[in-house]
């Protein structure tokens, strides 16, 4: 089977989770690339459900090893407690998860930091989650970062912490008039967090190397979305990293030419949590019942999730930025009892139609949707497990949402279960 980069293709929460716990069943290895503590990754496994919110989610399988890469910001704080859940759920862990000696480290200020700008930005708030993953990605870009091998040893940990205190907390001052963070318990938490995670921490980078030498399959595990990437989304409500699949590369250390498939993960309608523009959102009656249907509520953060019609323009343009191979379709049973389903084909913008995503903020929130009208076939699609089972109104619902993605249909998904699952093409 190819090596696989599974990525969310509208703005995140697409059930991408569900989708690389299926695919895990035909890879070796499972790596996050990118993101933070905010990934919110949901997976229902028989009468349990697990949120991951660092690691990746395809640990549910027993044979598998997972690996958070270089371009994670790593808490490990939330590392630890996710690993501490699984084992008390009977989940073994124990040689099974590598994480990046090199990856960056969020810390006390980060978190700090990101609440402090957010509360005082009021109404121009980014609606971040507060887990300190921007903040991270800035001091790593300016390098005034702590990585993951550094809580191993005091001599390397220790004057990275107290410089950066130094500054940070002066910056909490003049800024915020905040309380300045001491260093020494920060030391000390996090060489104990080192302690505990020992065994985990390695050179993730050369371990995939003779993992794809010795010809083991991989899936890359995306989180968030292509709207929500720092340069391809909705700037600057987006999240802090690429969210899209090239980054699958820089932030596990493997090479373009490894990758051989782009599966891009869409909801069979739209949602998105966060402030700015969505051209589909619905706010009336129709939008509560998807929102009510569909569980749509944050993993990370519990706020409700916006919700609207099935957005093409959206997927076109991940379909390009990402170069997706395959479409994977979630929630379909969500639209179940709908009589009748709006698709947006393009957008109507200064009176003349586009097809694609601006990259224009202010272009976005002119955009006036052109709609489409589709049947509901209006029956559960729960029990489907091949095409040919499902109604014929929701195969024509697919099979235009393909057309107008330019993108063929891999799997789709009928609900949470990882059996709830129809493989269309993988091919």
């Amino acid at each position: 089977m190819p090596n696989r980069v599974v990525v969310g293709s509208q703005w995140g929460d697409e059930g991408k989770a569900k989708i690389v716990d299926f695919l895990t069943i035909y890879a070796d290895i499972i790596i996050r690339f990118q993101g933070g503590a905010n990934a919110g990754h949901t997976v229902k496994v028989e009468d349990k459900e697990f949120i991951f919110h660092l690691i990746p989610s395809g640990i549910m399988h027993p044979d598998k090893i997972c690996v958070i890469g270089n371009g994670v910001v790593f808490d490990p704080k939330q590392a630890i407690l996710e690993i501490k859940d699984l084992v008390s759920k009977g989940i073994s862990v124990e040689n099974r998860i590598l994480i990046a000696e090199n990856a960056h480290v969020v810390l006390p200020w980060h978190i700090t930091s990101d609440k402090l700008k957010e509360a005082r930005a009021g109404k121009s708030a980014i609606g971040t989650t507060g887990r300190g993953i921007g903040p991270c990605y800035s001091d790593k870009v300016n390098r005034h970062g702590v990585r993951v091998g550094d809580l191993l040893n005091e001599s390397d940990l220790r004057p990275r912490i107290e410089a950066i205190a130094e500054f940070r907390n002066e910056e909490f001052k003049r800024m915020f008039g905040a309380d300045a963070i001491e260093p020494e318990p920060v030391i000390k938490e996090y060489l104990d967090f080192g302690e505990q995670l020992r065994p985990y921490i390695c050179d993730t980078v050369s371990y995939l190397q003779e993992s794809l030498a010795a010809k083991k399959q991989i899936i890359f595990e995306g989180a968030q979305g292509t709207i929500l990437d720092v340069d391809h989304g909705t700037y600057p409500f987006v999240t802090s990293s690429n969210t899209v699949a090239g980054y699958a590369s820089c932030g596990s250390g493997v090479g373009p030419t490894a990758i051989e498939q782009v599966i891009g993960v869409v909801k069979a309608y739209t949602t998105r949590v966060g402030n700015g523009p969505f051209p589909t959102e619905l706010t009336n009656e129709i939008g509560e019942t998807l929102r009510k249907i569909g569980g749509e509520f944050g993993a990370t953060t519990g706020r409700p999730r916006r919700c609207g019609w099935f957005d093409a323009p959206v997927v076109r343009k991940a379909a390009a930025v990402n170069g997706l191979t395959h479409l994977a379709i979630t929630k379909l049973d969500v639209l179940d009892t709908f009589k009748e389903i709006k698709v947006c084909t393009d957008y109507k913008l200064d009176g003349r139609e586009i097809l694609r995503f601006p990259n224009c903020l202010a272009q976005v929130a002119l955009c006036e949707p052109i709609y489409e009208i589709l049947p509901g076939w209006e029956c559960s699609t729960s029990a489907c497990h091949t095409w040919a089972d499902l109604p014929p109104n929701a195969q024509k619902y697919l099979t235009r949402i393909s057309e107008l993605a330019g993108v063929k249909i891999a799997v789709v998904s009928v609900g949470a279960k990882r059996d709830e699952s129809i493989v269309v093409d993988l091919e």
